[in-house]
């Protein structure tokens, strides 16, 4: 599969134009959410519906995304690439913090093409009209957020058939999605996951507050042009014992990070 993204690193240039159309708009969000909302409906209409929406569309549409988002304005910093090419030949479990659904949508042409991968997602993602379908169409592992007893089994159960058929895990362990991070409320879920399956597993941190979450309407907030999106991977991590030590690592690497992008963390 084709990676969009080559090196260990990735940086918008410098000589990036802004959209036409998004000066013609005074540079509010109309652009922004109109090009993301024309492209979802462009796949769901011509592949998911017609059950063509492959790994390979997935990606390109994710980064279609990133393109609409640099074409609004977003200036995108991704690195630590090398660590995800680092275990390409192998299944992983990657863990980070959770802004809002920008990353759900940029995060697959960045991950899918090294490591084929699957996210574990929210119910409410798959019944949403037009994005719904395509989500339901990447083979998502979906929880209720009913019973966490129930959840964590179904995570447990269909996580270790993916690992085993040589398909990374991309999971958000915290109960909703924050402007900052609460450590306490980032639980220990794809710790188990991994280790029950003795792969490893690797934190990323990300900042994604350029699109901010809107008021009424949570996916259809403000853009925040002046903050740089920020994705970053860290080193594989192998769980030894009961994997408190790898998890307390992990909770440390997206502290710093977030820190040092401006980030509040509790």
């Amino acid at each position: 599969m084709k990676e969009y993204y080559t090196g260990d690193t990735y940086k918008t240039p410098a000589d990036r134009r802004t959209s036409i159309w998004d000066s013609v708009f005074l540079k509010t969000r109309i652009y922004f959410y109109f090009m993301v909302i024309k492209n979802i409906i462009k796949y769901n209409y011509k592949y998911a519906r017609k059950g063509l929406y492959t790994s390979e569309k997935w990606t390109r549409e994710s980064n279609d995304i990133l393109n609409i988002s640099e074409a609004s304005g977003a200036k995108f910093e991704i690195s630590g690439l090398d660590n995800i090419r680092s275990v390409k030949n192998a299944p992983v479990v990657l863990v980070g913090n959770h802004m809002g659904l920008l990353e759900t949508l940029i995060l697959p042409s960045v991950i899918d093409p090294i490591t084929s991968m699957s996210f574990i997602v929210k119910k409410s993602l798959v019944t949403m009209p037009l994005l719904g379908k395509i989500i339901s169409s990447t083979n998502p592992i979906v929880v209720r957020r009913e019973n966490p007893r129930d959840d964590l089994v179904k995570v447990l159960t269909e996580g270790a058939e993916y690992l085993k058929k040589n398909i990374s895990i991309a999971l958000f362990p915290q109960s909703t999605r924050r402007p900052s991070f609460d450590r306490k409320q980032f639980n220990s879920l794809g710790i188990k996951l991994a280790a029950r399956n003795g792969v490893k597993i690797i934190p990323f941190a990300l900042k994604t507050d350029f699109v901010a979450q809107g008021k009424l309407i949570k996916d259809f907030g403000k853009l925040n042009r002046k903050k740089t999106v920020y994705i970053t991977f860290g080193e594989p991590l192998k769980i030894e014992g009961n994997g408190k030590t790898e998890h307390e690592k992990i909770i440390e690497f997206i502290s710093e990070n977030l820190k040092r992008w401006g980030v509040d963390v509790i």
